[in-house]
């Protein structure tokens, strides 16, 4: 037999200890979404699956997931409108200061989540003041926001997907008489196509799962999916919020997947 490597071993119980702190919590709350018992109780006397009827008989978790499925679809929309030829414009068009367009487009990235909803929130409140516009409590003002959440992910995937593609179709399509605009669509768009479809899906996430930017932006009697399950806590602990937060977890794993199928997440970050 081989001899056994401490270091190796050591690596791979780190690796896995790791892998445990993140994916258990997720196993409990999938477990917890089964149980049979009115409040948490571990272990559970039984199971069932009638938390999940449950949760969509109730309003606030129904209109929740509505609310913010739409707000996510039309956040990926515009982010993918801004962030397609951004993308090509910095990677593919060299330009005085590309990278600070680059930093600028990236920087609700690096702005701790809380901060950059107070900040978009009274950026709103002051164009009401100059203006006469109400923007924050609004559908558009809320989607705005998400569209922020979403662009610097669609920037990185896109980004990635024009690095890796090889350029010689686009300088031979142009080489053959094709414009600009031929170009774009004929050759790129099908070359970066996987990294669009991951750029929507991880987009989507990153709308789907906002929490901070919500709370500031929502209109009065309205609430996404994150904010319907935090008021639900204040007062409840039973097994509903689990169900809805395993819906969640396989909605965000599902987009997860199917983003790294087209574009290794690994390449982009």
């Amino acid at each position: 037999m081989d001899r056994i490597n401490p270091g190796r071993v050591a690596f791979l119980t780190l690796v896995s200890a790791i892998f445990a702190f993140v994916l258990l919590p997720l196993v409990a709350i999938v477990w917890a979404a089964f149980f049979s018992d009115k409040i948490l109780t571990f272990p559970p006397s039984g199971y069932s699956l009638s938390w999940f009827s449950r949760a969509w008989a109730l309003s606030e978790f129904s209109s929740g997931f509505i609310m913010s499925l739409q707000v996510g679809i039309l956040a990926t929309v515009f982010s993918l409108l801004l962030g397609v030829p951004a993308s090509l414009a910095i990677e593919r068009f060299p330009f005085k200061g590309r990278e600070t367009v680059r930093q600028l487009l990236l920087s609700p990235m690096y702005v701790p989540a809380i901060v950059a909803g107070a900040a978009v929130y009274i950026y709103f409140i002051q164009i009401e003041i100059f203006t006469d516009v109400q923007v924050a409590g609004t559908s558009p003002g809320l989607v705005i926001a998400h569209t922020l959440v979403a662009l610097p992910w669609t920037m990185r995937l896109i980004c990635a997907s024009l690095v890796t593609a090889n350029s010689s179709s686009e300088e031979a399509a142009r080489s053959l008489g094709a414009n600009g605009f031929q170009t774009f669509f004929l050759v790129t768009l099908p070359i970066i196509r996987p990294g669009i479809i991951a750029a929507a899906m991880f987009s989507f996430i990153a709308s789907f799962s906002d929490l901070e930017k919500s709370l500031f932006l929502v209109g009065p009697g309205k609430a996404t999916l994150p904010i319907a399950i935090v008021n639900y806590l204040e007062w409840n602990l039973d097994s509903t919020i689990a169900a809805v937060a395993t819906v969640q977890i396989f909605i965000i794993g599902a987009a997860l997947l199917l983003s790294d199928r087209y574009v290794k997440l690994g390449k982009a970050f």
